[in-house]
């Protein structure tokens, strides 16, 4: 139903629609708002992140094996490979000579997934030329987990021969249970400089034989793109995470099942040649350690929840693999995208998500309401649970990667919602018409009740009487039909708050009467739900109008008043700083000058260190005035005090005692060297030209200094000092600076 007293505007008709329609659907769509509410705030403090990674996890080990990719080869280096004496890791001569049989054999690209950052002789020449001069080898370098702010590996340097252009990081991330399920492409230093994976690395390289290159996607930049791999590079939200960190360029990775989902090779075998060239022509080589004192080993969604164990008690499907299994893990996942278009991981935006969250929780909370019963409903709860389930396992067979722990939790929560609203329905239904006559009839305060069209339907005399009208001319009216719009408008909003919230809440409102008496009053709405189904809104008024007038009353004086002592104190603050002041240049006058000499003296008697006065007359500053005007000579003093306290300490005083006399206190115990330079910087500031309205002249000063304590105690001595100072500079020939001391 439309509300008619308000103007027919389309706002005004969706608002009714929407409030229709809520209130007509009010259990169902709170309960489900709650579930979702419940579910949402679960995900945001990350505890439905651990089990939707293992609901991933499951579904990756119940997916069906696939055919393994012959074109990643694995060449694994033991200790049983070695010569019985020879130590581990194995030399660069082995390494170099596994390399050369390889390299003959033609693969489209070598990579080195050992740390070799220092030379492991004998035979480090001839390894070190291998990396040199073969561009099909790709080397491993280890950056330091800091720079990801995941983890505390050290930074390993790649083998100092391997060119930079041939090297990637083989870095990889743990997720809170320790399994890898990213995978890292790119990642960009703070100097700028983009590194590139040693996975990324190696695909790039045989990938360029299929003249496949890297580019953006056509469809968003940000992304990479190879053949007809898109690598969509993960947010925060993606996925099952939460926050997670995605720094740098990571990606999800879809691991290949299977007992053998590559060729394996042992580096003894590759050298004995028990291994046909065809095995390992046109392919990518992978060359990595498989021993248990490397601790070179990852878990994967393949990898059951257990502790590493030794290779004779492991399987592919239910334990640990080698680093170098889960680089071809990377290569292969990479390599495949471009070529075949395999299956890369997506997921939805994160309001698509909740929207999916959202739809299981209201389904749930439909049939728990159609249900009634706790056993049936919690049947169909399981039902809906087990739809989920495979719902989303159907979805990540198709390289979506959606929420399924989240619906179940709000489909619990959904269940749990509405047993509790059934259990306490009908106690709720028996005491509605009671408890609305009994607030009625008690309370002397004015009181209404509303139904959900925002018309009156219960009122009782003491509310009447306050507004100014009959029981019966008010009964079924909304606001707008009594009081002035505004005022009806704030009314209505807040009522309407109060029908959505569904929470008790008190207001400081106006009311103006049909007398035209305005009320300052305070208004405390709550709701109430009759027996059938239908939400009341019931207010309660208290008149505040005489408390609020002493209240604005005691404010208007306590602001005046503020108001009179702040214009008394900049009065005085004002009237403080013109009797110290120079009005001219705004240095310290006179006056205000010889408290500053005298706090000085006091200082240094006390602190037994010695100050030093400065007397400063302008030379030819008359001729100045003559010439140029007034005017001209008191932009001239102006600029002169700002150069002064430009050029000296900020603890220095610069004062202007008059015309063009200016004097300096500098405390503290300048030696006489220090106190010579202080003046030469001061008469080579103030010989710098002036320019005012296009007319440059120059100006100099003569300075005299005297010191205290040396040995005058008084401030007339220590001033009348350096003024006879000055005058021995004048009669000296200007613009030079003299240092007179007092005789005893």
């Amino acid at each position: 139903m439309i509300d008619s007293s308000r103007p027919f505007t389309f706002k005004n008709l969706a608002r009714s629609l929407i409030k229709g329609v809520l209130n007509f659907f009010t259990p169902i769509v709170w309960m489900t708002l709650g579930s979702i509410l419940i579910v949402l705030i679960l995900r945001s403090f990350c505890l439905l992140q651990g089990l939707e990674l293992q609901t991933m996890d499951h579904y990756f080990q119940l997916r069906s094996a696939e055919a393994m990719d012959d074109r990643v080869v694995i060449v694994e280096v033991t200790k049983a490979n070695l010569q019985l004496n020879e130590p581990w890791p194995p030399s660069d001569a082995r390494l170099a000579q596994l390399l050369e049989r390889l390299n003959a054999w033609k693969p489209r690209a070598i990579g080195i997934n050992l740390h070799r950052d220092l030379p492991v002789p004998p035979g480090s020449i001839a390894f070190n030329n291998l990396l040199t001069d073969t561009p099909t080898i790709i080397s491993a370098e280890q950056l330091a987990d800091g720079m990801f702010g995941m983890g505390s590996h050290p930074l390993i340097p790649p083998p100092s021969a391997a060119p930079e252009g041939r090297v990637g990081f083989n870095n990889n991330i743990l997720d809170e249970d320790q399994k890898v399920r990213r995978a890292f492409l790119y990642w960009k230093n703070e100097g700028g400089t983009v590194k590139e994976s040693f996975a990324l690395k190696l695909s790039k390289l045989y990938l360029a034989q299929n003249q496949i290159y890297a580019q953006p996607s056509s469809d968003r930049p940000s992304d990479l793109q190879l053949g007809r791999g898109i690598f969509r590079q993960i947010q925060p939200d993606t996925g099952a995470y939460v926050r997670a960190d995605a720094g740098a360029y990571q990606i999800l990775v879809n691991f290949r099942g299977g007992k053998t989902p590559f060729q394996t090779f042992s580096m003894q075998a590759i050298l004995s040649g028990d291994v046909a060239p065809e095995a390992v022509r046109d392919r990518i080589v992978l060359i990595g350690a498989n021993a248990e004192t490397q601790n070179d080993f990852a878990a994967t969604p393949y990898t059951r929840q257990q502790p590493y164990q030794p290779k004779s008690s492991r399987t592919w499907s239910s334990t640990w693999i080698s680093g170098v299994a889960l680089q071809a893990q990377f290569v292969s996942q990479i390599v495949s995208a471009a070529l075949d278009g395999r299956l890369m991981f997506q997921s939805w935006p994160e309001g698509v998500e909740i929207v999916w969250i959202g739809l299981w929780a209201w389904i749930g909370v439909r049939l728990c309401w159609r249900l009634r019963g706790p056993k049936r409903s919690l049947c169909g709860m399981i039902g809906l649970a087990i739809g989920v389930s495979l719902g989303g396992y159907g979805l990540f067979l198709l390289g979506w990667l959606v929420p399924v722990v989240a619906p179940m939790v709000g489909l619990a929560v959904a269940w749990a919602l509405v047993m509790m609203v059934r259990a306490h329905t009908e106690e709720e239904l028996a005491r509605s018409m009671e408890f609305l006559n009994r607030i009625i009839n008690t309370i002397p305060d004015p009181i209404f009740v509303k139904d959900n069209q925002n018309r009156w339907v219960v009122l009782n005399e003491a509310y009447a009487r306050f507004v100014g009208a009959s029981l019966q001319e008010l009964i079924g009216k909304t606001v707008h039909d009594v009081f002035p719009k505004p005022e009806a408008d704030l009314f209505l909003t807040r009522d309407e708050e109060t029908f959505l919230q569904q929470q008790e809440r008190e207001d400081e409102e106006v009311l103006t009467d049909l007398f035209g008496e305005v009320h300052y009053i305070s208004t405390k709405r709550s709701l109430h739900r009759d027996s059938g189904g239908n939400v009341f809104l019931v207010g309660v008024i208290r008149d505040m109008t005489q408390r609020k007038t002493r209240e604005d009353a005691a404010e208007q004086a306590r602001r005046e008043l503020a108001d009179s002592n702040e214009e008394l104190r900049k009065s005085q603050s004002r009237l403080h700083y013109l009797a110290n002041h120079d009005p001219l240049t705004g240095l310290p006058n006179r006056s205000l000058f010889e408290t500053k000499l005298q706090e000085a003296i006091d200082w240094s008697n006390q602190s037994d260190r010695m100050i030093t006065l400065f007397f400063i007359d302008l030379d030819g500053f008359k001729q100045i005035n003559d010439t140029f005007g007034h005017g001209v000579g008191d932009q001239l003093l102006q600029s002169v005090a700002k150069r002064l306290v430009s050029c000296l300490r900020a603890s220095d005083t610069v004062a202007r005692l008059g015309g063009d006399e200016f004097t300096v206190i500098l405390p503290g115990a300048l030696r006489l060297l220090e106190i010579e330079r202080v003046a030469a910087k001061v008469i080579k500031t103030l010989t710098q030209p002036f320019t005012f309205d296009g007319q440059t002249m120059t100006i100099s000063g003569s300075i005299g200094i005297s010191l205290y304590p040396n040995p005058c105690h008084t401030l007339t001595e220590l001033v009348e000092t350096a003024d006879a100072a000055m005058y021995e500079a004048k009669q000296a020939g200007k613009n030079q600076y003299v240092i007179r001391r007092i005789e005893n």
